[in-house]
Formats: C-alpha cells, structure tokens, sequence
C-alpha cells in the first residue's frame, strides 16, 4: 500500500493559536486536514463532497439532497439506522448536514475523551470516543446501505422540510430567481426536491428510485473529490494513522473538480429586465443583480471586497447616507455571491421605504451615479491598505470557534484553489493592492448587465404569473425604454454632472492602533466577576481576562427601570425610542462596525441595554457618542414616521413566521405572571406621536439604577471610568430597589393539565405546531436541575428517532429541558401537517415508551448517558464572546449562578435509575396523577381537507380505489375496479387504514390478478408507499404504522390520559395560579465585591 503523502504542516496561523496542524493526501487522492488541539474538549470531523443540487438529474430535483439524508440510514459495516447518531449521543455528540450547488458537507462533533480530564489511549486500541465516529462516519462514503425500509421515510422527511420553507421569502424569491434564470446553466434548478420530484413522477416513469440514489453517490462520491477535516486532542501521528486506515477504502474515481466554464445563469435574455415579486411577509426590498466574475483564483487581491466596501459603505458621501436622507430607504448591503466554480453574482439589496418604493428607478440611478465615481476614480490603495489591515489584525486576534463550525467550515474551504499553507487565513487576509483587478472587476458594473427584482405586496398588484415550487407570485418585463436610458446617462456621469452628494469615504478613526494585550501566566482561570462598585446607583461588574488574551473586551450595560415594560404602550415607545437612536447613529457607527466595534441599544422587560464589544482601544469613544445620542435625542417627523411604519410592519410580520418559531412565545407568556403579546404591542403602535417619544425618552432615562459588567483587556480602572462615563451622561435619579422589577412564573399544580389554542395567522401555511411542557418546579433546585437536564439527555436521540424518523410526524422536533425566568420542565415541539391533538397523543406514547425504555435501560448505558452530560455540563469555552454572554447571562438572571455547571455536573454524577425512573414516573410519566403539564396548539388555517373541500366519504373511498387502478395499471397489472372494489368491502379506507387497503390489495394481486409470490411483493412495497400520499391529498388520515428494519412494527400505544382543560381566558388562567419566589443570588453580594483601589 502507498503511503500516506503528507502535503505541509507549516499553516498560516493566528497569533495565538495553539493548535498544530497537517495537511495529508490518502492514496486514493482523498486529502484531509488534521488539527490536534491538546486542550480541546470536543473533538469533530467534516466531510466535503464537490457535488451538490447542480448535478441533479433535470428530471430529478433534489436528488443530491436526498442522498445527503438517505446516507445517515445504515452502513453496511454498521447496518442499524440510527447506528452513528447513537453512538454520538452516548459521548456527548450530535450530527449534521447539508448540501448546498456544489458540495454536499457532513460534520459531527463528540467528546475529545472518554471520561472528563482523561486522555485517549495512544497505543493498542483506541479508547477515543473520536476513532469510533470517524469508523462509523468513513462508511457514509465507503459502504452506504441506502436500505429500502428507510427510502420512503427520508424522502418524506425531505418532503416534510420543503414544505416548512414554502411560506418562506428566503427560500420563495431565491427559488424565484433561479426559476428566472437560463434554462441551460444548472442554477435554474429546484434544489431541496419533494416527494413529487423524488418519488411519485420517477416512479410513474418506472425507475427504480433507489437504484438511481445507489447510481448518484456511485458516479458522485468519488475520494479525489472529497475533503475531509479532523480535529482531536491525540497527536498529528495517531490522526494520520486513524484516516489513512479508515478512509482508505473510499473508491477515487479520478473525477475531474465540477465547472460550468462557458454557460451563464443569466444570459441576455433575462439581463435588463424587472422582476416584480409578492412576498408573505410585508417587506419592500430592491435587489440588483450583475453577472460578476469567479475570484476564487484571486484570493490574494480579492477585489470584490474594496468594490463591496465602497458601496456597502454607510458613512458620509454614500449611497445610503444620500437615499436615506431623502427618506427613500433603511438600509443597503453589497457583496458577491459564488454561484459556481465559473459563475458568480454582485448584489446589492436595498430596503425601502414606503416612498422609496414609490420612486425605486430613482434609486436606481443614484446607484448607478455612485458606480460611475468608483470607476472613474482609480482604485485607492489608502482604501485598500485600510481594508487589508483590519483583515490581518482580524486574523491575528482570531479565537477558536466549536471544533464543528471549525472543521464545517474548513472542508468547504479546503474545495478552494487556495496554497495549503494558507487554508487558515486564504479567505480572510487581503494580501495585495492590484488596481488592475479592481478595475477589470468594475467592468461587470455596466447598465446592460443586471437584472433588477422589487419585492412588494403592495406594487405593482399586478402580478401575472406564480413560480412553479413556492407558488410565488411574480410578473416580469423588459426595463422600460425610458428607464434603461436614465440608467445609462447615470453609469455615464461625469463629476459634473453627478450628484454632489455623493463621493468616496473619509479615513476610519477607528482603525484600532492600541493592540497590546499584557498576558500573565494564570493557574486557573477566575470562574466569576468581581463586583468592583456597588452603591445605591450602580452595580459594576469586572472580570480581566484571564484565558483568551486578545485586545477586545465586551461592555454589558443595564438600565434597570420599571417604566419601559409597565403597560404595553410604554414598551412600544421604548422600542421606538431604541429604533430612532440606532437610526440616528448609523452614518457615524459604520466607520466603528467595519473597524471591529459594535454597539446594541434594546428594549427589554426590565429597562434598556446597551452593548458594546470589539477592540477595546476606542470602546470609550463609541460609548460615549451612543450616549449622548440617547440624552440628547432629537425625534425628527420623518423617521420617526418611516421607524413606525418599520416598527408596525414587523409586528406585522409575526404571523408569517414558521409555527415553531411562534409556540414559545404564548408558553412563555401563559407561565409569566406579567407579559405582554405582540399583538398587544401592535394594537399601540398606531397610537404613538412623535411628541410622545420626545416627552417619554427622559422620563425613561431619568430615574435608572444602573448595571454594567465589562470583561477582556480591560483593568479595573477602565470599568469604573466607562461607568462613570454612562453615570456622568445621563446624570439619572437613584431608583430604589422597591422599585425594581421582580420577574416571577406561575406555577402549574401537580396533576394540572391545559391546552391553550391558537390559529395561525398565514392563512397559506399547511403547518400545525405544538408545544408540549410538562412542569418540574423551581429552576434553583439544583437536584432538580439535574434530573431535568438527564431526562433532556436521554431522551434526546431516541425523541428524533421516534418522533421524526420513524413516525414521520415533521421535519422540525424538538426535545429537551425548557428554563424560564424562575421554573424549569421539559419541553417537546413539533411542527406537523398533522393536527395537534393527534401530535400530542403521540408526545404522550412516545414518553410513555421511553419510560419503558429507561425501566428496561442497562447500567452501562444508562452511566454512558450521565458521561455524555457531563461532558456537555463542562466543556470548555472557546472565546472570550462565550466567556462574557455566560457570565453576563447569571448577572442579568440576578441568580449570579457563577459556579452552576460545576454543581450541575456534581448534581449528575449523584443520580442513579431509580431516582430518575421515580422522577420520570412522578413528573413526566403521562398516566401520572402528579404530572403538571400545558400544551399550546398552533393550529394552521390551510389544511389537506381545505384543498378537497366538501367530497363525501363515499367520494373519498370511490377515489382511493380509482388511483390505486391506475397504479396497478401504470405497473402492468390488469386493474378490475369492480373487484378491487369488493376485496377493499370490509377496509375503513376513509379512516386510513392503510395496513387493511395493502392487505386487500394483496388478496387482489394474488387471487384475482394471479401474480406470484415475488411480483405482488414488489407491486406492494411501491404501493404502500404511494398510498402514504394518495390518502393525505384526499383528506384522510393515515393510521401510521412504522417501517422497521425487519418489517412493519406498530407504533407504540398511546396510553389513556385525563381530560385537558382548555385556556379560553388567560387572564382568569393567570388569575387562578400561584406565583414563584422571586430571583435572589445564591450568594450575598458581599461575597463577590472587590473594591480595592488596586487595579
């Protein structure tokens, strides 16, 4: 056997970087990545396969992504379909994947070691949790089963995530331009696919479905083509070993890397022309898409990101400044888009408002006007060498992100033309000014080579034709002659004629120039801030970093005040007052933004936020104007009327979100004893008058106990003098602490059982939701806690299997413990065609069944399952963002809970079955008398039955049979309708028997058709398959059986359970229910306090 190549060990790294890395080629020409990390406690591998969607059959979409979910389905070497995600559950791991044009990515992570704190066994056997999913993952690409009894389920699970993003602009107008796109190039593609393009149509074509997913990874799946990244605390030796062992049975079948030189996805008959798109949502969006140039070779000038940086800009002199001082628009983003190794798109998208929609060509040609400066100007190297210098600065300072978004990330990127050496830092660092490149990549900016979109649902209202997947609406024309021609006169201005307003931008004071980090040697990092200053008017939190030593700090400000949330109109004005003060901020917060500064400013139910983060040289700068921006605020009539039409159109916009993203909002708000709904806050917004911003906006800010907590390269004296910075300001009033918000939750009573229902809002969403919440109790209990947090574990894996794999209930599910602000208790979500109350009949089976699964549950894996908590409870943070959002979390949560997954993990460690069967049977057990549970239904207005409107049951029956005759004819078999007709007298048909009509139909084949043993199985495995979607499309509901591995298993029983009482007025819900204690720090505050004059 060849050896193993080793290709460079000598990356590109940032400054701190601790990390080793290879770079190896197998001998079948599969190249990987190795990365040991001696501190990490989470090890992972990604797979990068060079073909995606655009290599789907034309009469196949989706077939790339079918196989994507079809390979988690069994291996020959490991046969059980849920095989990996268990093994990768039992050591704290989990899976993922997706499949975008060109590549199809997998990745997982796991734990680095078997126990906390040990280390893999070097020698012998592999005791590294790591080896055993890299065994399990190497067979995706070696041996895949694509087992039969599992096709139909995945293509329906495909099926079921296609139909979760048909109400979804994203998806609806990124299909719209592909489907407005040539024919010839393969963007035009639907990639996602359904049951009709994957299973129905090919199948009334007589193809072998599952023969054709087996040929597409055959003549796909090839190892020169494949990518792969590994990342674990064992040395780059033993890696090496590991991959080239089990990888090297991955078959290379020399394909040549998958380009479409020559073709383009927007040829001269779709330039020049004006889509108008109606989307679900109320939005005013106008995009210009120019056919731009493949820069994938042009890695080290990269000209697309001064071109993007110029038009994207935000500060004086720039597009946005121009259109949003005429009130035509909120803001403006620029970049290019890879479509393909060939092709690439530059967009630039622009919100409007509402009288920018009204004159859209107008912004047009400002755009048009601001490219003409750019290509008469040259090419600035200032403007470049500032760019460049942020990226290396960026790259020096760059943290660890999770082992999985890590190596995700970087199989994509090893599919680049990129020197090995620079895999790290190729697509982030400029590294050359070429004015050449620059203006040759201008050239693409000409006003004969774009294609304009404008999505409204208000203009023009004439909309003349739906795309073919979403249903979009749309109408497309020509650009109009007098259009086109102030178009071109824009593209052709002269500084003469050019609006004055515009011109390149001002030098970034920005630019951070105070790098230093002073670094010390540190035993063991401080788990908790220090509370540096603590009086009747502020609260200071510090904490130096001590782990990460990078030249950023994170600035957390709280302005604690009962007025912002007292009424929901008070709420909406707080919100308006956010939105005017980040809108008054934009032209001179850009410059910070581009220079690796940000700031938040929001509304939450005690008072206001402010955040800062970014290098910590100019934090002090930002802060200050942001706060004399707020004091000094000035509510001008014109976007204070543009921010409320804004404000007013998101609250809008709620409704047409997906189900899932909806439910937790009303269980949230049914357990507070104070809360207020968007449409509450939506019924105020009409109201608001400028003069009540101005009027309210000091009210606000003039009585505030103020909460501030920083944390990086940031001394003691620093976070005092930033306090008092915001102190000196805003000058407020002391608010005493009697005055202080006290969140609390309801508490639900042992055996209590609600339903609270709700209709959706988009009346063309197919989907119904649930949210399934069983009530432990208080969220400081800390035994409590951790019985929560390992029914969470345990069920997690076997939840998915159940629930979404094998019932085929939705693509979305969800498991797992549910914290509020005082309570915690578990939680499972589904998002389903099918209706709630047979959902949550299934919620209760699948429960009942794990509980018979966790009596029956062995020592070993019910301790396997306590390890992988554990490890999950004490992973390490990666970068100093997670450090300070986990610490910020327990001081804003007023618990101050700084130790709390240390005790969380100590908690676990004592628990043995029986506590956890007593608690499952006490807490979540559906037949327990104990159990305290609230379900909220999301229940859709479009529905299968809604489509067949009012056919009878016989209607029904006559056309179930009449579609399986054509079936059987369609597979060459005689169809006697009248026999068919009689075999299926004794079936509920319309009651979804679907087991009875395929024990019929067997009787037909047999007896009446006289087909053999053989033949009727094969006419029956399509059949049952086909009657999974005949039956739902006429409104009948299945009686679901299960596909196992052996043959069809019966779902599992749903116990009987007592009645729901049903939430018809949540005020005399809340009326009715007894409150929690309020939040109070484990710890007295004295314990934390520092005040020391020392630094």
């Amino acid at each position: 056997m060849a050896p193993v190549e080793r290709v460079t060990d000598k990356l590109e790294t940032p400054a701190l970087d601790d990390r080793s890395y290879r770079v190896i080629r197998l001998p079948n020409q599969l190249e990987a990545l190795l990365v040991h990390d001696p501190d990490t406690d989470k090890a992972s591998a990604a797979v990068n396969v060079n073909v995606g969607s655009f290599s789907d059959a034309d009469d196949m979409p989706g077939m790339a992504h079918a196989v994507e979910h079809l390979l988690f389905m069994g291996t020959k070497k490991y046969p059980k379909e849920n095989a990996y995600n268990q093994y990768l559950t039992a050591h704290s791991g989990y899976s993922n994947a997706y499949t975008a044009s060109t590549e199809t990515n997998y990745y997982f992570e796991v734990a680095a070691s078997s126990e906390p704190g040990s280390e893999p066994v070097a020698n012998g056997v592999p005791s590294s949790p790591l080896h055993g999913a890299l065994d399990r993952f190497a067979q995706f690409f070696i041996a895949p089963l694509f087992l039969s009894s599992t096709l139909d389920r995945e293509l329906k699970a495909v099926d079921s995530e296609n139909k979760k993003n048909l109400q979804s602009d994203t998806w609806r107008l990124s299909q719209l331009s592909k489907s407005l796109s040539s024919p010839k190039h393969p963007y035009h593609h639907f990639s996602t696919g359904n049951l009709e393009t994957l299973r129905d149509e090919p199948r009334k074509r007589g193809v072998d479905i599952r023969e054709e997913f087996i040929d597409f990874h055959d003549r796909n799946y090839s190892a020169n083509q494949i990518k792969l990244v590994v990342l674990g605390k064992e040395p780059l030796d033993e890696l090496e070993k590991w991959v080239g062992e089990l990888f090297a049975d991955v078959r290379n079948k020399n394909l040549p890397q998958k380009r479409w030189d020559g073709v383009n996805p927007l040829t001269k008959d779709e330039l020049t022309t004006q889509i108008f798109a109606k989307p679900v949502m109320d939005q005013r969006t106008l995009e210009i898409t120019f056919p731009y140039q493949d820069e994938d070779d042009m890695y080290e000038s990269q000209p697309s990101r001064y071109i993007s940086h110029l038009i994207g800009h935000e500060g004086p002199g720039s597009i946005l400044a121009y259109i949003k001082s005429k009130g035509w628009a909120n803001g403006l983003s620029a970049g290019p888009m890879s479509i393909c190794p060939g092709s690439a798109f530059f967009s630039i998208s622009i919100k409007l408002t509402e009288e920018g929609l009204k004159v859209y060509q107008q912004v047009v040609e400002v755009i048009f006007q601001y490219l003409s400066l750019i290509q008469e100007t040259s090419p600035q190297r200032w403007i470049v060498d500032e760019v460049k210098g942020m990226t290396e600065v960026d790259f020096k300072f760059q943290e660890k992100e999770s082992a999985s978004n890590f190596a995700r990330g970087m199989a994509s990127t090893m599919q680049k033309p990129l020197p090995r050496e620079w895999l790290l830092s190729g697509e982030s660092v400029i590294r050359t000014f070429d004015a050449d490149a620059i203006s040759t990549a201008l050239k693409h900016f000409r006003p004969d080579n774009y294609r304009l979109t404008l999505i409204s649902q208000k203009y023009p209202g004439d909309w003349n034709m739906k795309e073919k997947w979403y249903g979009t609406e749309y109408r497309i024309e020509s650009i109009p002659e007098d259009f086109a021609a102030a178009v071109k006169r824009a593209a052709e201005s002269s500084s003469k004629d050019r609006l004055p307003d515009l011109h390149l931008p001002h030098r970034n004071e920005f630019i951070p120039s105070k790098l230093e980090v002073e670094k010390k040697t540190v035993e063991q990092p401080m788990k908790a801030p220090k509370l540096i200053r603590n009086d009747e008017n502020v609260r200071v939190w510090w904490k130096k970093d001590d782990s990460f030593w990078v030249p950023r700090a994170n600035l957390f400000v709280k302005l604690r005040t009962p007025l912002a949330s007292a009424t929901p109109g008070n709420a909406v004005r707080t919100m308006m007052f956010c939105a005017l003060v980040k809108d008054a901020l934009v032209e001179y917060s850009y410059d910070a933004e581009i220079a690796g500064l940000e700031y938040d400013l929001e509304y939450q139910p005690v008072g206001l936020s402010v955040d800062i983060s970014g290098y910590n040289d100019k934090i002090s700068v930002l802060l200050e104007k942001v706060l004399v921006t707020m004091r000094d605020l000035e509510v001008k009539s014109d976007r204070f009327a543009i921010m409320k039409e804004r404000l007013i159109r998101g609250y809008r916009n709620w409704d047409f979100q997906q189900p899932y993203n909806q439910v937790g909002e009303f269980t949230n708000w049914l357990g507070l004893e104070r809360g207020w709904l968007y449409e509450q806050y939506l019924a105020e917004i009409p109201h608001l008058t400028r003069d009540d911003i101005s009027q309210f906006y000091p009210q606000l800010l003039g009585q505030i106990h103020l909460e501030t907590f920083c944390h990086g390269n940031v001394y003691k004296e620093d976070a005092l003098r930033l306090t008092d910075l915001i102190e000196s300001t805003l000058k407020p009033r002391t608010l005493p602490p009697s005055q202080w918000t006290i969140p609390r939750n309801l508490i639900l009573a042992p055996g209590s059982d609600y339903t609270y229902r709700r209709t959706l809002g988009d009346p063309a969403n197919v989907n119904h939701c649930i949210e399934y919440y069983a009530y432990f109790g208080d969220i400081m209990d800390r035994t409590l806690r951790a019985k929560a947090l390992l029914i969470a574990q345990m069920t997690e894996e076997i939840g998915f299997d159940q629930l979404r794999t094998k019932e085929q209930l939705g693509y979305i599910v969800f498991t797992g413990m549910k914290t509020s602000a005082t309570t915690t208790g578990y939680r499972v979500i589904i998002q389903s065609e099918r209706p709630t109350e047979y959902l949550e009949e299934r919620i209760n089976a699948f429960l009942a069944f794990f509980g018979r699964s966790l009596e029956a549950m062995q020592g070993d894996e019910f301790e396997s399952h306590k390890k992988s908590l554990i490890n999950k409870r004490l992973e390490k943070l990666k970068n100093l963002d997670q450090e300070s959002s986990r610490l910020w979390n327990h001081i804003r949560g007023e618990y101050l809970d700084f130790q709390q997954r240390d005790l969380d993990a100590e908690y676990i460690k004592r628990l043995s079955k029986s506590e956890m069967l007593e608690f499952f049977n006490l807490y979540l057990n559906p037949t327990s008398p104990a159990r305290a549970k609230l379900s909220v239904h999301m229940i859709a207005q479009s529905t299968p039955k809604t489509v067949i409107g009012n056919m009878t049951p016989a209607e029904q029956r006559e056309k179930v049979i009449a579609t399986i005759g054509k079936y059987l004819t369609a597979m060459g078999v005689e169809a006697d309708l009248e026999k068919l007709t009689s075999r299926m007298e004794t079936v509920d048909v319309v009651g979804g028997d679907q087991a009875g009509i395929v024990d019929a139909m067997a009787v037909y084949l047999e007896e009446d058709a006289g087909l053999v043993e053989d033949e009727v199985s094969q006419v029956l495995e399509q059949g049952q398959q086909l009657l999974g979607t005949i039956l739902p499309s006429l409104g009948i509901e299945v009686k679901q059986v299960v596909d196992g591995i052996d043959g069809v298993e019966e779902l599992p029983e749903a116990p009987t359970v007592k009645a729901t009482t049903f939430i018809e007025d949540a005020r005399d819900y809340k009326a009715s229910m007894p409150l929690t204690a309020g939040r109070r720090p484990v710890k007295d505050l004295s314990e934390f306090e520092d005040t020391e004059p020392k630094l």
